[in-house]
């Protein structure tokens, strides 16, 4: 069935879109009691006041009379989600002790340095392709170059500052723009609710803003919706270009390490070379499906072993053949290379760069380990180690200048060859494995945050969840790889296109960091300009001169980023637009109470859970179920699947719970918040009984609450002491979780967390408690009763996942870029991505489906 929605007059107070006034669309403003998803409403008994929360009220004792008469704010209600999801941390202090931090410093080799640890295949070689060595100097100046971009941008950029920008242990260009939006109203998806800023790891650990200079940059970005596109479309450049670095790590990684075959074995042509790399790259991508987590603890053994390979070989080139190649350490070198050789030596940048092809991963992966263990394991380990490559590699080309083609296996001791030839490989490999596994969980992401179409997720990992694999992004991956292996030929070539997807993604993270040294770090100004400064101007030289080998294969990865950009930007836009139209057109309280308990049709055992992305309201395919079916569930809940920008949502946080219509209705409103970071692993049946204990703590908090407010009412306000009311209502805001509630109530054991927090129980033991604690309670509760023994017998009967098979089409009166963008465009996307409920773990057995067109 499918028709077409009627457009509907209905009131809605400056909604958002991309020119209009900033605000956010969560459809509160068309909610009849939206008011009090706000702030709380007040009966004052004095006849005075304004309604108001102030922050005495909310946080101190405040006026003894309001306080005690505040209406229970029923509608929104935190609850906790039972379920153990396996792999998630929990987002507190990442101290760890001596032993820990090295243990991780160690396993970080195998994860983070894999890329950065197998530049040496291919730096040099690349470099003195485009420089003739005519004497020592130019050998000189090219180590003296890498020696200081590696000490600059790995060292001093990522490990001393970009580190610290992390999202409560996490790290990308996903991170801080997260971290961005939760201070500054500045995101482009318009489902935010104010109760997602109660999350536990909503709240920022970071200083508050309170410099002048900072407020007034956040009014701006909140109120100019071009800087808020403008910012969005910088994440989701950082973003293809991560994207297109999966895609050239492991044709360039690959096609480094084969090479060193052409000059041991006579007769292997480029031909053969070709065909070798491109067997092992379709063998890494087959495996893929299989997850990493099985070969995983071989990874930092093997780079452990390469990179004391690099370090001792380097150590024995640089005494045998020339350790006076240390003069390098001195800058001056630079100035008589560039000197020199003036154009060639600009584009020898291109190849220089590629010494830290990687450094982003430093950032990137921080989620899996710890800041400490990534600066103890570069500083310890990967920098001396790179260091003596290359000056290995140099001193050598002082000898034999004439081996720049192949120097990294010609520098290797000729006994040596087979085993080393074995570790690159395998090293080569791992790199591959790292950036491919990143661009999953990229993409991962930018699903979550509604920024990428809905494409299928395999989860490999019981114990870690951000080992994922995507099988449609994986095959696309190993399809581009072959044919960029199979085109090029060479990694000459390949370098130039692999060098603008590194230093792209470094100078969208470098403004990213100064605008949170700006509005969170509060960071001195001088300070804050020098960071763009100095960084970003080494990494726009750098940009320049791979950009100025656009023909030379540097218009790849600027393809593969403007297809990406144009392809999450869509998506994205389109989600709004249709979001905008959801809010618009759903289904107004007064038409259901017109209709009465029955909704016009005849209520039957069951759960009815229809799915949508609304977080307030009755969306309006609702009205297309009840018109379809000829009857209808006895509950109803209306269920929001959000992911919110933070890693990971604390279980005790995970749901809301919102009453919809009087309670005969038996209709309710659940949010399922998730972080951006977290799978959704659990099977349906699992799911179904998570929500449906939930609703019962939720309405026997609810009870609880309606007969405080009956007592309170009798009481004489002058004779009733602060501290029994604080007692039995904590905070004095029902926005506490319910497991923390029942704590401060002494109904569970709790433990305090590393931060001073509280550790509590799962949901199912708390359930438990409060079932004996109330079991009195209801029998002296006859409506409460009634409402537990109506839901037992609807989940008796089942539940059933009804869901909107949606069309976007533009409105006639739309201009035409928005035609052809949301008809076609948008619209292609959405047939061919996977059905929604495919990443819920929505049962095709019990799904009712009903078809509706949203005009936007």
């Amino acid at each position: 069935m499918k028709g077409e929605s009627e457009d509907r007059i209905e009131e809605v107070t400056a909604p958002v879109s991309y020119g209009e006034e900033p605000r956010w669309v969560d459809g509160s403003e068309m909610d009849d009691d939206s008011s009090e998803s706000t702030a709380p409403s007040w009966s004052v008994i004095d006849g005075g006041g304004d309604g108001g929360q102030t922050e005495t009220g909310r946080h101190g004792f405040g006026s003894l009379r309001r306080r005690l008469v505040e209406k229970s704010k029923r509608v929104d209600f935190f609850d906790a989600d039972a379920m153990e999801i396996e792999g998630v941390r929990s987002y507190h202090s990442k101290d760890h002790s001596t032993w820990q931090t090295l243990a991780l410093a160690f396993q970080t080799l195998g994860i983070v340095y894999g890329d950065m640890g197998t530049s040496p295949l291919y730096v040099f070689t690349d470099v003195f392709s485009r420089v003739t060595i005519n004497s020592e100097v130019d050998v000189l100046g090219a180590l003296s170059l890498v020696m200081y971009t590696i000490a600059l941008i790995p060292l001093a950029k990522y490990v001393f500052v970009v580190l610290k920008a992390n999202d409560n242990g996490e790290g990308g260009t996903f991170a801080l723009y997260s971290l961005i939006c939760r201070y500054a109203d500045v995101s482009a998806l318009p489902n935010r609710q104010p109760t997602d800023e109660h999350i536990s790891n909503y709240r920022l650990k970071l200083p508050t803003p309170e410099l002048e200079r900072a407020l007034n940059i956040k009014e701006t970005l909140e109120r100019r919706s071009s800087l808020k596109t403008f910012l969005l479309l910088l994440v989701l450049m950082g973003t293809s270009m991560i994207i297109g670095d999966g895609i050239l790590t492991p044709a360039i990684s690959v096609m480094s390490a084969v090479s060193g075959l052409q000059g041991r074995i006579e007769g292997l042509g480029t031909n053969a070379v070709v065909i070798i790399a491109i067997i092992i790259l379709l063998g890494l991508f087959s495996i893929q499906q299989f997850g990493t987590g099985k070969v995983s603890f071989l990874f930092a053994p093997i780079l452990a072993l390469w990179f004391f390979s690099l370090g001792s070989i380097g150590l024995y080139n640089l005494i045998t053949h020339d350790i006076s190649v240390l003069r390098a350490v001195n800058p001056a070198y630079i100035y008589y290379f560039f000197r020199r050789n003036s154009s060639s030596a600009w584009s020898s940048l291109g190849g220089c760069v590629l010494c830290i092809t990687g450094a982003e991963a430093m950032f990137a992966d921080l989620g899996h380990f710890s800041v400490r263990a990534i600066q103890v394991a570069f500083s310890c380990v990967v920098f001396p180690c790179l260091l003596l490559a290359y000056m290995g590699q140099a001193a050598y080309l002082v000898k034999s200048p004439e081996s720049a083609p192949r120097i990294f296996y010609d520098s290797v001791p000729g006994a040596l060859f087979w085993p080393v030839f074995v570790i690159a490989t395998l090293a080569a490999m791992i790199a591959s494995q790292g950036m491919i596994s990143a661009t999953f969980s990229c993409v991962k992401q930018s699903m979550a945050l509604g920024c990428f179409p809905r494409l299928k997720i395999v989860h490999t990992s019981e114990r870690y969840m951000g080992q994922v694999y995507i099988p449609a992004v994986n095959w696309f991956l190993m399809l581009m790889c072959v044919l960029i292996v199979a085109i090029f030929q060479s990694t000459d070539d390949i370098a130039n296109a692999y060098g603008i997807a590194e230093v792209g993604v470094m100078v969208v993270t470098t403004a990213l960091v100064t605008l949170v040294m700006l509005l969170i770090w509060q960071t001195n100004l001088f300070l804050v300009i020098c960071f763009p400064l100095i960084f970003g101007s080494v990494e726009l030289m750098y940009l320049c001169a791979v950009l100025s080998k656009i023909k030379q294969g540097a218009w790849l990865p600027l393809v593969f980023t403007s297809f990406f950009l144009c392809v999450m930007y869509t998506w994205n836009y389109g989600s709004v637009l249709k979001f905008r139209s959801e809010v618009r057109e759903k289904i107004s309280k007064d038409f259901l109470l017109e209709l009465g308990s029955t909704l016009g049709t005849v209520r039957v055992p069951g759960i009815g859970l229809l799915y949508s992305e609304l977080v307030h309201g009755i969306p309006s395919i609702f009205g297309q179920f009840l018109l379809s079916l000829p009857a209808v569930h006895s509950t109803i809940v209306f269920v929001c699947i959000k992911y919110v920008p933070v890693p990971a949502v604390p279980q005790d946080e995970r749901f809301i719970f919102r009453r919809v219509c009087p309670k005969d209705y038996h209709m309710f409103q659940c949010v399922a918040r998730y972080g951006y970071k977290e799978p959704r692993k659990e099977d349906s049946s699992t799911f179904e009984q998570l929500l449906v204990q939930s609703l019962e703590v939720f309405l026997r908090r609810e009870a609880e609450d309606i007969a405080l407010e009956g007592n309170l009412v009798d009481v004489d306000l002058d004779s009733v002491s602060v501290l029994s009311v604080d007692r039995r209502r904590p905070d004095n805001d029902l926005r506490t979780p319910l497991i923390q509630w029942r704590q401060q109530c002494g109904g569970s054991v709790t433990s305090a967390s590393e931060e001073g927090g509280i550790m509590v129980q799962p949901l199912i033991t708390t359930i438990g408690l409060l079932e004996e604690e109330e079991e009195e309670e209801e029998e002296e509760d006859p409506e409460l009763e009634y409402e537990l023994s109506a839901l037992r017998e609807a989940m008796d009967g089942g539940c059933t996942h009804l869901l909107a098979h949606g069309d976007v089409r533009a409105r006639k009166d739309s201009w035409f870029f928005k035609k052809l963008v949301v008809n076609y465009f948008y619209a292609f996307l959405r047939r061919n991505c996977d059905a929604w409920e495919a990443n819920v773990s929505v049962p095709r057995a019990n799904t009712l489906q009903a078809g509706i067109t949203y005009m936007v």
